[in-house]
This record gives C-alpha cells, sequence and structure tokens, in this order.
C-alpha cells in the first residue's frame, strides 16, 4: 500500500494526524492479538510516573502480540541490512496522558540484535533480543520466543491461526475496539523523562483467531498475574503502519 493512500483515511483516528513528516514505515505480518485481563499490583510498577494505567471496567490489560516485522524503512534511507525485515513479540499495556490514550510497552522481544540495539539507543523501549522462529503448519502458525531473564526463561512456543471469517473493523465502544485502535506510544527514559511517538495506520482488519500454547512463560517473566489462557484472540494477515518521531512531553 503506498504512503497516500495509508494517509487518505483518518476519519477513524481519534485525534488529527500529527504534524510534520513521518520518520518510520513498518509492516506487521501474521499479527496475533492475545489479550488478558491483569492483576493491577504486578503491572502497575512498570508505569513511570506521569503516566495512567487505563482499566477496562475495573481491570487493567495486557495483550502478546508476535508478528513478522517486514519491512522496516526509515524515510529517504535504502532498506537497512539486518533490520529491514525480522521476528517481534511485544507485551503491551495501556495508558493516557492528558486525555491521549496510549500504548506502553513491558517488553519487546526482536530476532535481530542490531535491531535491539538501535531501538534501545534511539527509543529507550524495552526490546531485547531473543532466539525466535516463525514456521507454517498447514493454515497455523508456529511462533518461538525464547531467551533468559532474570526470573527465568521468557518462552512463547504456541500455534496460532485465523479463524475462517471475514476481516472486520471493531466497533467503538468495544473492548476489542479499546484494546486495539491507538495511535501513540508511550515510553520513559532511565532518569523518567516521557517520550509519546504517534502513529497511523488504517482500521486493525481483525479475524477470530485460535491459539495453543505448548509454553508461555514471557508475561510470568516480568511478574505479571493473570489466568492460564486469554481472553480474547484475535487475528490480522498485515498492516502497514506509518510512525513519527518521539517527543518530549
Amino acid at each position: 500500500m503506498n504512503i497516500h493512500k495509508i494517509l487518505a483515511h483518518t476519519s477513524h483516528r481519534p485525534y488529527p494526524l500529527p504534524k510534520g513528516p513521518w520518520m518510520m514505515k513498518q509492516g506487521w505480518n501474521k499479527v496475533l492479538f492475545a489479550h488478558w485481563p491483569v492483576n493491577e499490583a504486578s503491572v502497575a510498577p512498570f508505569i513511570p510516573p506521569g503516566l495512567d494505567l487505563q482499566q477496562w471496567e475495573g481491570r487493567p490489560w495486557i495483550s502478546v502480540v508476535p508478528f513478522r516485522m517486514d519491512p522496516l524503512l526509515v524515510r529517504g534511507l535504502p532498506p537497512l541490512p539486518f533490520v529491514h525485515s525480522f521476528l517481534e513479540l511485544n507485551i503491551r499495556t495501556y495508558v493516557i496522558k492528558d486525555g491521549k490514550p496510549g500504548v506502553f510497552f513491558l517488553n519487546m522481544d526482536a530476532s535481530s540484535l542490531p535491531a535491539v540495539t538501535g531501538a534501545r539507543a534511539l527509543t529507550y523501549l524495552p526490546y531485547r533480543y531473543a532466539e525466535m522462529s516463525l514456521q507454517s503448519e498447514g493454515q497455523s502458525i508456529r511462533y518461538i520466543s525464547k531467551r533468559q531473564s532474570a526470573h527465568g526463561e521468557a518462552l512463547f512456543n504456541g500455534v496460532y491461526s485465523a479463524v475462517q471469517s471475514t476481516p472486520v473493523h471493531a466497533l467503538p465502544g468495544t473492548l476489542l475496539h479499546w484494546l486495539t485502535e491507538r495511535y501513540c506510544l508511550y515510553t520513559a527514559s532511565s532518569k523518567g523523562q516521557l517520550y509519546v511517538g504517534d502513529i497511523h495506520h488504517q482500521p486493525w482488519p481483525l479475524q477470530e483467531a485460535k491459539l495453543y500454547l505448548d509454553c508461555h512463560t514471557s508475561t510470568q517473566a516480568l511478574g505479571l498475574v493473570h489466568e492460564p489462557e486469554p481472553s480474547l484472540l484475535t487475528y490480522t494477515e498485515r498492516l502497514e503502519v506509518l510512525l513519527w518521531p518521539l517527543r518530549k512531553i
């Protein structure tokens, strides 16, 4: 999809497009959204001062999001070696600042060490290098992410697939919309300085999904407390995304 087509569709955004040029284009492929309500005491310590942890009907939520990044393109540059395409698994929660809801990442595993090194230095995002693989098993996807943490092995080993349904857009006012249709991310430096990064994409094309987990300790390794099985699952084949530079707030 070309840039003009992505930028032409903005009526679904809760606030206008940011001023200034976008910095990066990303393609998110074979995306699973696995959502859990989570014990507030286990996630609250991650949230830096100045951000408020959001809740849906009295409970905060986390999402585990495995996908394949392809491509990652920096505006004005040719594709960069070793960071053009890689695997990524995000664990995120939901926050708000001055009435602007966004995403806050608790951990971001990636299979590209150069991408991890660059992102940690330039964006303050919690990237970590992990051994990762994605393999097709018929109509399903076997996704594995494994690394060592201070609290033991952080492992996601599961098989997921789309249920045969037509992709839909989440309806405003629903939990699914609250979890997916967010257009900025927040992060903080080691000194506590807050940053916001705006993003833009067309509404998420979501399909029902199924997931079989052989082992999942990636959230446990962060100390997060939730039920074993996710409460909500969706699959997206591909979404193209524009990102703007981080701004101090």
